[in-house]
């Protein structure tokens, strides 16, 4: 569509609404020469060369527009006013990219029409405020609905679908391309190289923003609740702030993993006389040269064939040798170097709403949710080798250079200049809130007395008295298991896949634990089944019930679980199926096991997981609004990292993030917490 032509469309709305504008759908399309993928949206935008190419957009639900400012067209005064006017509602699918693009290119094309949220004293960047935006990813992930605007389009069967084609024309316009003679050298392809595919182009950015509001009017009549989105909003304040990392420690991370790499694959060949050790074909035939035959080189086989004690002694080297090369990588290093941005903070690592059954966030480029722990007790020392990279004192004081640095990786993130990390963490959340929903009364006990649930509960199926470190203390080791496996309806297998056999509980002690745990909570095991009924009950009759203030019903083709917060957890067109063992399930759509789209089996015990994991999102959200006047950096799990000042009280934030919320009555919870420079596990 013509500029002109939007133009005056616009006006029309405005002047049917009064001339204020309430809402702007918005999709952009942008070049940079940053790799979006490795380094994310905020390292993003900061490249010389980014610049956005094309803005499309529709006011309240009007016309799409598009305007071409690769070719030099200009957006209209009202949107440019619009984009930093809080009360006037913009809309992206993914909303993030769009806001952070914006802020940027506002900052550098129009500065008299940027406005920025960040306040003195705090490392928010320079950004439009989230306030004023919305996103229909996060709608569409509240509906159950995938990630992606095409995969939420298809699904919905809305009549405009994404176009096939973008990504070729992304690939073409949006990132640099290679120089050949056949393109006279150039790095970038521009509007004027291919006038075909601009105009493809554009009715791309055109069908995304259409796309995007079908998404918006189908699901109309099933808000994203308000406290939903100020917690979207929160979420986007702690991605804007980002968290400070030591980026000399990490680059000297990088090199010393190099050297090691090096010497670790020398000595490789020379135990093996292999080109390439790394090989797993050539080590499975060196390997049989020697007597040993073995299907995989996994970690577990090999930690297996190493502890063999009639192993020849040049194969267990190799094998060590082998398992410290497998552990020597510096992804997490090399993410970080990717996403930090020109004040030495990464940004841009947690997204909302990323698990679409229980809400949970999912992280994103450095993926601080699967950090490897650190248990080194002189942890400050070997950090500060490694700041220094010398390699020369690791590899002497320490027998594995690659396991430091695996430890050490947390301790990359680091408290800016004259402030401290008050790490404040729940202590046994979902065993806390599953306690509290099935009502298992001496359990709750044990929290309110903060006793050791381990202890309690091997107490319990043992009917002994347990103590940490007294009476009965090699029983705690089963009550923990037990607690970690069977509390969303595990058996056998779910105590094997935790490790049990490793720990060195037996074979057949394994499903005696298993009855003795269900025996003694007896409560639990009926909530499973509670759940299971009322569900069924939901899907089958389309009778809405409640459970323990839970809500189940089923509503257009949509199964919805509203919790004790208020927020619902949506499964798409439910209905009931057949087990594997003959006997009824519920299944519905969603993302399954293979990251497609899929038909997913569930039952009682499994949606108690989900009810749970979403109950314990929601006590971190509510702690995380409470502690909002802090300056939250970054969220793992359970666990909150602010920065602050040295006087800061860590007793006031664990006490604040301890508090129950008003909808849980009766839940007992409790925030433990430290102190450090650097981040770690304590």
């Amino acid at each position: 569509m013509r500029e002109e032509g939007c133009r005056s469309e616009m006006a029309d709305a405005f002047f049917q609404i009064g001339g204020k504008m309430k809402t702007i759908s918005i999709d952009v399309e942008s070049y940079s020469g940053n790799d979006l993928g490795k380094c994310g949206v905020y390292k993003y935008v900061q490249h010389p060369d980014f610049d956005i190419l094309l803005f499309g957009y529709a006011v309240d639900d009007g016309a799409v527009c598009v305007v071409d400012l690769a070719s030099g067209e200009t957006l209209p005064e009202e949107v440019l006013t619009a984009l930093s006017d809080e009360t006037v509602t913009k809309w992206a699918f993914n909303s993030n990219f769009e806001r952070v693009c914006l802020s940027e290119w506002l900052r550098r094309n129009h500065p008299e029409y940027f406005s920025s949220y960040s306040v003195p004293g705090d490392t928010v960047g320079d950004y439009l405020d989230p306030r004023g935006w919305k996103c229909s990813m996060v709608w569409s992930a509240y509906m159950g609905l995938p990630l992606s605007l095409a995969g939420a389009g298809a699904v919905l069967g809305l009549e405009e679908q994404k176009l096939k084609e973008g990504k070729d024309l992304i690939r073409y316009f949006c990132v640099p391309c290679k120089a050949t003679k056949a393109n006279g050298g150039r790095s970038r392809n521009l509007p004027e190289h291919d006038r075909e595919k601009w105009e493809r182009f554009k009715s791309y950015n055109q069908r995304d923003v259409e796309v995007e509001m079908s998404i918006q009017e189908k699901l109309r009549n099933f808000p994203v609740p308000d406290f939903v989105w100020e917690e979207f909003w929160l979420d986007q304040e702690i991605n804007d702030r980002g968290i400070l990392l030591d980026i000399d420690m990490v680059e000297n991370a990088i090199r010393l993993d190099g050297i090691s790499k090096d010497k670790l694959s020398d000595s490789m060949k020379k135990i093996t006389g292999l080109e390439n050790p790394n090989s797993v074909a050539q080590m499975k035939q060196w390997l049989s040269s020697r007597g040993v035959e073995t299907e995989t080189l996994g970690k577990k086989e090999a930690a297996k064939m190493i502890a063999d004690k009639d192993m020849d002694e040049e194969v267990t080297e190799a094998l060590k040798l082998r398992l410290q090369l497998a552990k020597s990588s510096v992804k997490k290093y090399q993410a970080m170097r990717n996403a930090v941005c020109r004040d030495g903070r990464a940004r841009g690592m947690f997204q909302f709403y990323g698990a679409n059954r229980s809400g949970r966030w999912a992280g994103r480029i450095i993926q601080l949710q699967n950090l490897p722990q650190n248990h080194m007790v002189d942890l400050e020392q070997a950090r500060d080798l490694v700041k220094n990279g010398d390699y020369e004192a690791l590899s002497m004081l320490y027998d594995s250079v690659p396991n430091v640095l695996s430890e050490l990786i947390r301790t990359a993130f680091v408290a800016a200049g004259g402030n401290k990390f008050c790490v404040a963490d729940f202590s046994s959340i979902e065993t806390r809130a599953l306690s509290w929903l099935a009502g298992e009364r001496w359990r709750m006990d044990v929290f309110v007395r903060n006793g050791d649930i381990y202890c309690a509960s091997a107490s319990a199926m043992f009917g002994v008295p347990v103590e940490k470190h007294g009476r009965n203390a090699e029983l705690r080791q089963k009550g923990k298991i037990a607690e970690l496996a069977l509390g969303y309806g595990g058996s056998v297998g779910a105590l094997k896949s935790m490790g049990a056999l490793e720990m060195g509980i037996k074979e057949e002690e394994l499903q005696p634990l298993v009855d003795s745990w269900r025996t003694a909570n007896p409560n639990i095991v009926r909530f499973w089944w509670d759940v299971d009924r009322a569900v069924k009950k939901a899907v089958k009759q389309r009778e809405p019930s409640v459970l323990r203030g839970i809500r189940f019903e089923c509503r257009s083709g949509m199964l919805f679980i509203t919790l004790p917060s208020g927020r619902r957890l949506a499964y798409v067109k439910p209905r009931i199926g057949e087990n594997r063992f003959g006997g009824e399930s519920v299944t519905y759509e969603g993302v399954g096991g293979t990251k497609k789209w899929e038909r997913i089996e569930s039952y009682g015990p499994k949606f108690v997981e989900n009810i749970v994991q979403a109950i314990s999102r929601d006590i971190l959200c509510y702690a995380m609004r409470t502690l909002s006047h802090c300056r939250i950096c970054a969220h793992v799990h359970d666990e909150l990292i602010i920065e602050c000042r040295k006087d800061a009280s860590l007793e006031a934030i664990c006490e604040q993030m301890g508090r129950t919320p008003p909808w849980a009555e009766g839940l007992v919870l409790r925030a433990d917490g430290y102190e450090t420079q650097f981040y770690k596990k304590d």
